[in-house]
């Protein structure tokens, strides 16, 4: 171990790391927040509030077009951010690294852009069961747009994708986009592998990482990953601001997704000669705090080690599965091989809402629902799950919580 980076091995570590979160402090109900719905955003370390507020205190100012110093020093700050997200994800290039609203806004931007230049009526785009509402709803809007098809990788029961299926679903498809992990399951995704037969006949994939970059590390060039996604907000940063990640080659070809100031290089009435990369992709005016504030998540991460936290994670859940499985009447939904940060479930016939209300009352956050992955539920023919989600600031004593509230829940439903 690194006796530079932050611990996080004892209770006491365990304890400092949730003092710099000021939101775990708080009450709901006049109970203290038991927050196990990281899944959907996590909380923000002081550092993350205290740069976006720096930035507008002392440094507010538009970055690239100014000569004047302020300007120049935003721009500076915000570009240095770029080079973070590049050592963060292990990209040969700074200009591989363009941002984007969030993981939705670069799947809308990658959907639209690389579907308008290299898919074609008669093409197939292959995702997979198990995926966001994000990464199949712009995928079936271009496919629809070109006359081309959406194939979808099967799912077993346990919540593990059927990636023998891809040597016949792999016919015709311009790209594969995939998630690295379910948002609704946990199940973690054979990546590399898909990443490999896909390109053996020469197919691009892109991976949605909105549910991976806080729990593992990733090295795009290592996975040899075409494009790959996330946000901000799953990651103790901002929202507002994600990042999408793409091979050069693919890059130049693609058209700009939107058009404006910033992704132009010069502009008459007759013609416009766009920007190099990754201006080319970043119309308008950015998300500058929120930028910086993705710089100060990444510095935080790094600063305890992607490895510490993804071993301190795969604890709580392997405690929270033991604890869980205890419940009488609890099934899980989905128990893949591997699993990240995830834990879903039903009770009996209680309906997901009821229980996760109940919860709510005692200041326990979860979530209840479909997860935006209503057609994973629609294959497993139930209405949604309970879902637990873990980051490396929850407790052992928080999932014991969880299981009293749980335990309440049942009693009240009767």
């Amino acid at each position: 171990m690194d006796d530079r980076l932050i611990q996080i091995s004892s209770p006491d570590d365990i304890r400092n790391i949730r003092s710099q979160f000021p939101i775990l402090s708080s009450s709901v109900y006049g109970k203290p927040l038991v927050y196990l719905d990281n899944g959907a955003t996590t909380q923000k370390p002081n550092v993350v509030i205290d740069a976006m507020n720096d930035y507008y205190r002392s440094l507010n100012s538009n970055v690239h077009r100014g000569v004047h110093y302020l300007s120049g020093q935003a721009t500076d700050a915000f570009e240095a951010v770029r080079k973070k997200v590049q050592h963060l994800i292990h990209a040969s290039k700074e200009k591989e690294i363009i941002y984007t609203s969030g993981t939705t806004g670069a799947v809308n931007l990658l959907a639209s852009s690389f579907g308008k230049k290299f898919i074609h009526a008669g093409d197939a785009i292959l995702i997979s069961s198990i995926e966001h509402h994000s990464n199949i709803v712009p995928w079936q809007m271009i496919a629809q747009e070109r006359g081309a098809s959406v194939k979808v990788i099967p799912v077993f029961d346990n919540g593990d994708l059927d990636i023998s299926a891809l040597n016949t679903l792999l016919d015709d498809v311009k790209i594969v986009a995939v998630n690295y992990v379910s948002n609704a399951l946990g199940t973690v995704n054979p990546i590399q592998e898909i990443i490999a037969k896909a390109h053996a006949r020469n197919i691009p994939v892109f991976v949605d990482a909105a549910q991976a970059v806080q729990h593992m590390k990733i090295d795009v060039q290592a996975l040899d990953v075409d494009f790959l996604a996330f946000s901000g907000h799953k990651m103790f940063g901002p929202t507002g601001i994600g990042v999408l990640y793409g091979k050069v080659k693919w890059l130049e070809e693609m058209p700009p997704y939107m058009g404006g100031g910033e992704m132009i290089k010069t502009v008459t009435f007759e013609k416009t000669t766009y920007n190099e990369l990754p201006f080319k992709f970043e119309a308008g005016t950015p998300a500058i705090a929120e930028v910086i504030g993705l710089g100060a998540a990444i510095d935080f991460i790094q600063s305890i080690g992607i490895d510490q936290i993804q071993n301190r994670e795969e604890t709580l859940v392997k405690y929270a599965v033991n604890k869980l499985s205890k419940i009488e009447g609890l099934r899980f939904i989905g128990e893949p091989k591997k699993r990240a940060g995830v834990v879903s479930f039903l009770i009996g016939n209680h309906h997901p809402f009821d229980i996760g209300e109940i919860l709510d009352k005692q200041g326990i956050a979860v979530r209840t629902g479909h997860h935006c992955a209503e057609p994973l539920m629609n294959i497993f023919k139930i209405p949604g799950t309970v879902r637990a989600s873990f980051a490396f600031y929850n407790t052992e004593a928080e999932v014991d919580q969880l299981i009293v509230g749980l335990k309440k829940a049942v009693s009240m439903l009767g």
